[in-house]
């Protein structure tokens, strides 16, 4: 389309770009519908098994790196430290995950069901420390898979010569290339995901049976790694025992739960699903999450095994040639370099877009909070902002940890267990309050488990914890500093006003509409007319005048925006009274005068009293509790709202 007439040719090209921007905005929060939007089953969805093979970039692609870690942390006991994740896996993560799905089927996750146990400013401090481990997550994730990507290409024997030292700037454009991929579009990624998935899983299939038949011709190793065994731990008590302790550090093979329940929005419905009782979506997720769940222990399993029998204990530590790409080193070892060569592309391909489900549970998820907090301007419910925003951090991510895989470990497995540990937590409590028993006690056993692993993961790592309480204390930062710039908007999303409300404001738009703003007290016959002629001294206003009280009551003070509904009360025979509940005083007067003039036609009038104290200690009364000093704050809201001064309702202050 051309420029309109007159319009430079700059002009147009930003307002292009801006439209581009925020195209489809808020696409990932789609259970926010409009009032006319289709039934969730209607909507564009894609089956389960597509949406597994996108978490399934993340989950599945441990398997890259899960087998050297397993073998550096436990040595001989491998296998059996496995072993125990696995059980883990399919008796704690997959149960809590699966009633996670069915609480929070809008892809909000455990932190949901937290949030609706907390309210007023703790609750958002508590959200948004939860939002920081996410981010740790999710980030580390997209940097951890590039620059573990970026290892396998710089480590092929084909490459590594000319690629030696290229690992950050490998790294970085892998992470810039997913950001591409998310600019152009989303869902049409899944279908790439199915094409890694199902190629990755192929060649890693190939690879365990190769494997599996060297170990059993090779009659030798399985007799000399039951001796190490032996002779290293003694007893089978000892040997479990060692396992339990060793336990921690694997947890990097319970990631993708997180993603699985964040990639909800993505799954197919039924077509008779609402918003409210999305059955299918609820159903399709759990088979997700069971079946990854399934195909990744089968994998894990046997990975450990042949790779602690076949590969030398010196191969696995850090600069030996299976650190961080076990499997790739059997790949070429059994299988031929044109093999292993295949297997690497494949390994590289799925590590990079592991970030891809990493992104999408970000994109699903950071929406859904702190725009609804006002902790985020307007453009953060667009999806392309926000990649370029995740793109950027993602960088800083990567130089700051210049690409070493070992390093984003600790910060990876950190964010992982507090987020499964907060999900184990919401459940017990959520089947607590159903008065479910049984399921209140196998889930606070888990939800200890969890804890435990955590606790021993940050006493072990401990730089993980503080990576994610930079990532905390940096959206805290940035979302108080958003939500003090946007303290003078006009929150309400919509006024609604009972009959009797309603006709006191046309009653009086014949001849003015004059409000009073008065703090209910004791809310006697004393208070109201005391108030009365004050505000007709301090204004010097006739008797004959009519007026309305406005009275707010401020509820949840953190609340950002909401639905104002104003309630009409005639007393002592004699006063009207228009009753409101709010997050703030100010924004609400403001949307009620607006709204007055727009209903009549007339500017309405509103009369205050002067707040007594410190200007700067009222501001931070209005900010955290939603008070402080009303009239100069209403009076700004009006003037962001209506720039035009000729229709702004009048603020009088006496």
């Amino acid at each position: 389309m051309a420029a309109s007439a007159g319009s430079p040719p700059g002009d147009a090209a930003r307002h292009r770009l801006r439209a581009w921007m925020l195209e489809g905005l808020a696409d990932m929060a789609k259970h926010h519908p409009g009032p006319h939007a289709a039934p969730e089953g209607a909507r564009r969805g894609q089956r389960w098994w597509r949406v597994m093979c996108l978490t399934g970039v993340d989950y599945f692609s441990t398997l890259g790196y899960q087998p050297g870690i397993a073998a550096l942390a436990a040595g001989a006991l491998s296998p059996i430290a496995t072993l125990v994740l696995v059980l883990v896996t399919l008796a704690g993560a997959l149960p809590v995950y699966r009633r996670v799905a069915r609480e929070s089927p809008h892809g909000q996750g455990s932190i949901a069901m937290l949030e609706r146990l907390l309210s007023f400013w703790q609750g958002k401090l508590f959200v948004l420390t939860l939002l920081g481990f996410a981010a740790t997550d999710f980030l580390i994730t997209i940097t951890l898979s590039a620059a573990d990507a970026a290892t396998h290409l710089v480590e092929n024997p084909h490459l590594t010569s000319a690629l030696h030292n290229g690992q950050l700037v490998i790294t970085l454009i892998l992470v810039a290339l997913l950001g591409a991929v998310f600019l152009k579009g989303f869902l049409e990624a899944i279908g790439v995901a199915i094409v890694l998935v199902g190629l990755y899983l192929a060649l890693n299939a190939v690879v365990v049976v190769v494997g599996l038949w060297h170990v059993a011709t090779t009659t030798h190793v399985v007799a000399d790694w039951s001796h190490a065994l032996t002779a290293e731990h003694g007893s089978v008590p000892a040997m479990i025992g060692v396992a339990l302790l060793v336990f921690p550090k694997l947890a990097l093979g319970l990631s993708g739960f997180e993603t699985g329940v964040a990639v909800m929005p993505h799954i197919e419905g039924d077509p008779d699903d609402t918003e409210e009782r999305p059955t299918g979506r609820i159903r399709g997720a759990k088979n997700l999450l069971t079946t990854a769940a399934v195909i990744m222990s089968v994998f894990l399993i046997i990975t450990s095994f042949i790779t602690t029998l076949l590969i030398p204990e010196d191969a696995f530590k850090p600069g030996g040639p299976a650190n961080g790409r076990a499997l790739a080193y059997l790949a070429h070892e059994y299988l031929g370099s044109l093999f292993g060569t295949v297997y690497d592309v494949s390994t590289i391909a799925i590590l990079w877009f592991a970030g891809a489900s990493a992104m999408a549970g970000l994109l699903n998820l950071m929406p859904q909070y702190l725009p609804r907090y006002g902790m985020a301007p307007h453009w953060a419910r667009a999806v392309r902002p926000m990649v370029l925003v995740f793109t950027l951090v993602a960088f800083l991510v990567t130089w700051l940890f210049d690409a070493d895989v070992d390093a984003q470990g600790g910060a990876y497995a950190t964010g992982v267990l507090v987020l499964i540990s907060s999900a184990a937590i919401a459940v017990t409590i959520t089947a607590r309050r159903a008065r479910e028993h049984g399921w209140t006690i196998g889930f606070g056993v888990i939800a200890v488990v969890f804890l435990y692993t955590t606790v021993a993961n940050v006493i072990e790592r401990p730089d993980g914890v503080k990576i994610g309480a930079c990532f905390i204390a940096g959206i805290i930062l940035v979302s108080f500093l958003s939500r003090l710039a946007r303290a003078f908007e006009l929150r309400v999303t919509s006024v609604v006003l009972d009959e009797k409300a309603e006709r006191f404001i046309r009653d009086t738009a014949h001849r003015k509409i004059r409000f009073i703003a008065n703090e209910p007290d004791q809310r006697d016959l004393s208070e109201y007319r005391d108030k009365l002629q004050q505000i007709r001294t301090d204004n010097d206003l006739p008797v004959d005048d009519d007026f309305i009280f406005v009275e707010v009551t401020v509820g949840d003070p953190s609340e950002f925006e909401s639905e104002l509904r104003v309630r009409g009360e005639v007393l002592h025979g004699r006063f009207r009274v228009l009753v409101m509940d709010s997050s703030t005083v100010s924004n609400a007067l403001a949307a009620l005068l607006l709204h007055a003039r727009d209903l009549t036609g007339a500017r309405p009038h509103i009369y205050f009293e002067w707040t007594e104290g410190n200007p700067f200690a009222q501001f931070l009364r209005f900010f955290l509790f939603g008070q402080g000093e009303v009239a100069p704050v209403t009076r700004e809201v009006l003037r962001e709202a209506e720039p035009d001064r000729d229709r702004r309702p009048r603020v009088h202050v006496g």
